[in-house]
């Protein structure tokens, strides 16, 4: 089934208009982004049950980048990669792999992502993309709802004092700034993409 829709996204500008061609660069831009957003996540720094990594700021600009239906098809895209044993997430092949890793603490960051590629990808849809405030509010919202489910996962885990702790505090400040770069990063790329002649259709 093809990935096309109707919107307003960045990605969606540039694809081909032929279905076939346009189905192909779809799949081949979603298979890179999970290489990017694998990159990502092996880009961490240790704090706990749960790292600090690059994999945020990725998802919430593959979403914002892709659109909602894209966004979404390549974070379940990535999620089969892992569920299959490939080493794509934060703490494989060191912490378990597959759905045994899927299942631990960083289950519902992971179930997050999905969610922060929504509703960026959401925002895109609508034009929102074109607005670092339109696209900021978005993206904190996709946040807040990520950290909701991460939080209420390891709370299950490890309790709500320990979860708080150690998967939501050390990341409040470090999470607001990569959504800022990413709210401001999209109006930068529409900026460019209009300096080479392609504007919004």
């Amino acid at each position: 089934m093809s990935l096309a829709i109707a919107s307003k996204s960045l990605v969606s500008q540039t694809l081909p208009r032929n279905a076939a061609q346009r189905l192909a660069t779809q799949l081949f831009l979603a298979i890179g982004a999970t290489v990017i957003l694998a990159l990502s996540a092996k880009t961490r720094v240790v704090l706990g049950p749960v790292d600090l990594s690059l994999q945020t700021l990725a998802v919430l600009v593959i979403g914002a980048t892709f659109g909602m239906r894209l966004g979404v098809a390549t974070l379940l895209l990535y999620m089969a990669e892992g569920a299959m044993g490939l080493p794509v997430f934060q703490g494989t092949p060191e912490k378990g792999i597959g759905f045994a890793y899927m299942m631990g603490p960083t289950g519902g960051y992971l179930l997050g992502f999905v969610a922060m590629a929504a509703i960026a990808g959401w925002a895109a849809d609508r034009g929102w993309d074109r607005s670092p405030l339109k696209l900021g509010g978005a993206m904190l919202f996709a946040e807040m709802v990520m950290m909701a489910l991460g939080f209420a996962w390891l709370a299950g885990l490890i309790g709500a004092d320990k979860a708080w702790q150690f998967g939501v505090a050390p990341f409040i400040l470090p999470d607001l700034i990569k959504v800022a770069l990413a709210a401001c990063f999209m109006p930068a790329a529409w900026a460019l993409l209009r300096g080479l002649g392609v504007s919004g259709r």
